[in-house]
């Protein structure tokens, strides 16, 4: 599991649109005139999994850290989020046996395509498996963390690459090709760096100037980013252009927003479950 730290020193900074889906939170959310998300991105629409992706890339190399081993989960917990703001799946209601959201299942509430194959793959396994399974069990097959072999059909490979192609279409990243002495390894720069910025300030602002201190008044699709962010290991890509203040503030207030009890505010008016669902299934990992 990953921990927010202060900083101890600086480091590196680094058109297709997404087919519009007919689901009740999408249309809430178009409702909803505080939404950060409605002029964020005039062009380009990004999933949940590409935006964590991007924040994790080094710009001109166009690899994420080889030192970080959080993202491969933190982009299958993205995939379930994205799934679950796009109205394809949800928890099971609580019952008095199953309140926490760790002991509730996940269940198909459309089966609609996405337009997305890494979405479109996962719903079709969730559709398919008989019992059904938690959010946390869910992350753990998708990454390919299971001792059963029979379960192993669940795995999604060649995660990253896959977003990155997707990036590549979008006209955010490049491909190329780099020698690292002993084998070659496909790499993807960041040419779209306006984009990146405007991710980057998206989450500064969020918790400096556009701070609430209530994650139930921030815009959903932020706070997932935040908690996906944390959880992949990349939140302190954000903050690293920060000044020294501004950077201990961002991190305190980060720090503050996923140490919050998700069985507790999962369950607080207009919550999204799934999001507190995988930052539970994060923090108990």
């Amino acid at each position: 599991m990953t921990t927010l730290t202060h900083r101890t020193r600086r480091t590196e900074v680094g058109k297709n649109s997404e087919k519009k889906v007919e689901s009740e939170e999408d249309i809430n959310q178009e409702r909803n005139p505080d939404s950060e998300d409605s002029g964020d991105s005039k062009d380009i629409r990004l999933t949940l999994m590409e935006e964590v992706l991007l924040l994790g890339l080094k710009d001109k190399e166009g690899y994420t850290s080889f030192w970080n081993d959080c993202i491969s989960s933190g982009l299958r917990g993205g995939i379930l989020i994205e799934l679950a703001m796009r109205g394809r799946i949800s928890l099971e209601p609580p019952t008095m046996r199953k309140k926490r959201l760790l002991d509730r299942k996940v269940l198909v509430k459309s089966d609609s395509p996405t337009g997305d194959v890494l979405l479109d793959e996962t719903l079709k396994h969730i559709k398919a498996t008989d019992p059904t399974e938690t959010v946390q069990t869910w992350i753990e097959l998708l990454t390919g963390e299971t001792w059963n072999p029979f379960k192993l059909q669940y795995q999604l490979r060649n995660v990253r690459e896959r977003i990155a192609k997707n990036l590549v279409e979008k006209g955010i990243l490049t491909t190329e090709k780099q020698n690292f002495l002993l084998f070659d390894m496909t790499t993807h720069p960041v040419t779209n760096t306006t984009e990146k910025q405007r991710l980057v300030k998206k989450l500064q602002d969020s918790v400096l100037e556009r701070w609430v201190n209530d994650p139930q008044r921030m815009d959903r699709r932020t706070l997932a980013l935040l908690v996906l962010a944390h959880s992949s290991d990349v939140l302190e890509n954000v903050f690293s252009s920060l000044t020294d203040d501004k950077y201990d503030m961002a991190m305190n207030r980060a720090k503050d927003l996923v140490e919050l009890d998700p069985e507790v505010e999962g369950t607080k008016h207009s919550a999204t479950e799934m999001i507190w669902a995988v930052l539970a299934a994060f923090n108990k990992s």
